[in-house]
């Protein structure tokens, strides 16, 4: 399993002037490489990155000869105009005389519109100028952002650069988990419902190389029934920032593009895989060859419940016929701080324990698990020994 580099997400907060998709046209489909679009210059041009969320962003969509293409689109963001050297680029130069002069957002958008993160443009810059804890921030700089458009067919083109004024700051760029959920046909219990977590959704839990060192980017083990189709969001219940079809390295040919307008990822031969989704938005798939045990239960027994195992059960989440379960969910409150494992079968004969937390990789008897007092959504996978508590409102 590679090690994953960090790259990051830009994103925005203000008001804008846009102009609308181009209409569709009634035409028989003959693809054309257009050149460029125009990505709409935002009214606001001072943000203070610190203090702002998000903002939304509208194109206009390129024309490939006048019919509705299905286009991803992928921002990229600069201090100096320069889309010559990107930040993979500069960290895979292995001279080390690379200097990286742009970033490229992992976010995808399918639509003429999305919202851009003030936090993650601050990550890119940080990124570019690779600064530090030492290094003198200016108060203000100007940056640029550009889009990149590709389709099935054609060559990836950009938009014209924006630029805008931004108020700086130093945000730590160090590999973190960043949550990608599994949306699908074959997810969880309700088909495409991306709204609940634990339900129609299942989350990557955080990637271990085999020996237990922490990736950037998210895994995922299950088992997947033939036929099978599913993407990932960024968000619960939006799906604005999607991976698919598209975004898969290498696919093999137990993989499938099931729609061309929606990328879906197809399954076509039942069985459990492993998918890795890098911080890029790399995804790899393979098939996952190691034996798989079945539990009927999975508990959390802890010192908030006397440590009893046949208590507490979480919720099987894949429970639509045909589906194999390893994956479940429980929604619990802490009133004070607890310690608390993972159990199978009611009994302690297997057990997760685990040094870290909001997640972690569960070892086979290992530590108690601390967490502090609070509610939160609670997922653990039974194949990976992987588990992750997400704050609940």
């Amino acid at each position: 399993m590679k090690k994953i580099f960090l790259s990051s997400l830009v994103l925005l907060s203000m008001t804008i002037v846009f102009t609308a998709c181009e209409d569709d046209r009634d035409s028989n489909p003959t693809l054309i490489q257009p050149t460029g679009f125009t990505l709409n210059k935002s009214v606001n041009n001072n943000v203070d990155l610190a203090n702002s969320s998000v903002i939304p962003f509208t194109w206009s969509q390129p024309d490939y000869g006048g019919w509705p293409a299905a286009v991803d689109y992928q921002f990229e963001v600069s201090p100096t105009n320069d889309w010559t050297v990107s930040v993979a680029d500069a960290n895979a130069d292995e001279t080390g005389t690379k200097v990286p002069t742009y970033d490229v957002i992992k976010s995808i958008f399918a639509g003429c519109s999305g919202d851009l993160n003030a936090e993650d443009i601050a990550k890119a810059i940080v990124l570019i100028e690779q600064w530090d804890e030492e290094s003198v921030i200016p108060e203000e700089m100007t940056i640029w952002l550009r889009l990149s458009a590709s389709t099935p067919g054609a060559e990836t083109i950009y938009s014209n650069p924006v630029s805008i004024t931004v108020k700086p700051y130093f945000i730590s760029t160090s590999a973190v988990y960043d949550i990608w959920y599994l949306v699908g046909d074959c997810i969880g219990s309700q088909s495409w419902s991306n709204g609940s977590v634990g339900v129609g959704l299942i989350p990557l839990y955080p990637a271990y190389d085999t020996d237990g060192t922490f990736l950037a980017g998210g895994m995922y083990v299950g088992y997947f029934p033939a036929g099978g189709q599913f993407k990932f969001v960024h968000v619960a219940g939006s799906w604005d920032e999607q991976l698919n079809y598209t975004n898969v390295v290498s696919p093999g040919e137990f993989l499938s593009d099931e729609d061309g307008d929606n990328h879906n990822i197809g399954i076509k031969e039942s069985g459990y895989y492993m998918i890795l989704v890098s911080v890029n938005g790399d995804v790899t798939i393979e098939k996952y060859q190691e034996s798989v045990a079945i539990y009927n239960m999975i508990s959390l027994p802890g010192d908030y419940q006397e440590w009893a195992p046949e208590n507490n059960a979480l919720a099987p989440v894949s429970t639509m016929d045909g589906l194999e379960n390893h994956d479940w969910f429980v929604e619990e409150t802490f009133a004070t701080d607890a310690m608390l494992k993972f159990a199978a079968n009611g009994g302690w004969d297997v057990n997760w324990g685990g040094t870290t937390f909001p997640y972690g990789l569960g070892v086979a008897g290992g530590d108690n698990i601390s967490v502090p007092a609070g509610k939160y959504s609670i997922l653990f996978n039974d194949i990976m020994g992987t588990y992750t508590f997400i704050a609940a409102q």
